[in-house]
């Protein structure tokens, strides 16, 4: 499963690809307005600095201008993801885009049948928001297995890309159903490496190699 960091604060995008394990980046509006940069001298820059896929949204409502935001945005460099919201327009600009052989990222899915439709339109990826379904009290990760058996079921190329995950399990959760990538937090993705047993297994091995003669 590839590990998409969802930021466009750069310090945390260098420290996770210092990591080894940043796979992608996803950025959103929210994301970039925290970083007070202007959106054309920020995104060229996360672009450079990750070799896989960026996520880069539109705003536009209606298809013709989000297949106008589409073009310019995939201009910035070959590893752009243009991110499109599932709504009627966002659909029929997809399927525009994915013709002229640019990859979307089809976000705020909240349904099977949304996911499915986006499938249907020819989206690189699907990022269904398991997080903000568990803020509602409904079990996000079953829609994220909902898309994955439909997706295959009938071999649909779309990723399953889940996304507003809150907290490991969600990861663990998502690696057991075989999604494809999850995008996450700096701080989430950190966590990831905490365990207390770890903790004091490497101080009692620390106190013990202080008794060993030197």
């Amino acid at each position: 499963m590839k590990f998409f960091l969802d930021t466009a604060d750069l310090q945390q995008i260098e420290d996770v690809k210092r990591l080894g394990m940043l796979d992608g980046v996803t950025t959103n509006p929210t994301h970039v307005s925290k970083t007070g940069a202007n959106p054309s001298e920020l995104y060229p820059k996360i672009c450079k600095m990750v070799d896989g896929p960026v996520s880069l949204e539109t705003v536009g409502l209606d298809a013709d201008t989000i297949v106008d935001e589409g073009r310019t945005l995939a201009k910035i460099a070959d590893n752009v993801v243009v991110k499109v919201p599932i709504m009627k327009e966002g659909l029929v600009a997809v399927k525009r885009l994915t013709a002229e052989g640019i990859r979307t990222n089809v976000t705020v899915t909240f349904s099977a049948s949304q996911a499915l439709l986006a499938a249907k339109a020819g989206a690189s990826y699907i990022s269904p928001f398991v997080g903000r379904l568990d803020n509602v009290s409904t079990e996000g990760m079953e829609l994220a297995r909902q898309i994955r058996q439909i997706y295959d079921n009938y071999g649909f190329e779309t990723e399953l890309l889940v996304a507003a995950a809150r907290h490991p399990i969600h990861v663990v959760e998502s690696a057991l159903i075989g999604a494809d990538v999850i995008t996450l937090s700096y701080d989430i993705l950190m966590m990831l490496y905490d365990h207390p047993l770890t903790d004091a297994g490497i101080e009692t091995f620390l106190k013990d190699w202080e008794k060993v003669p030197k």
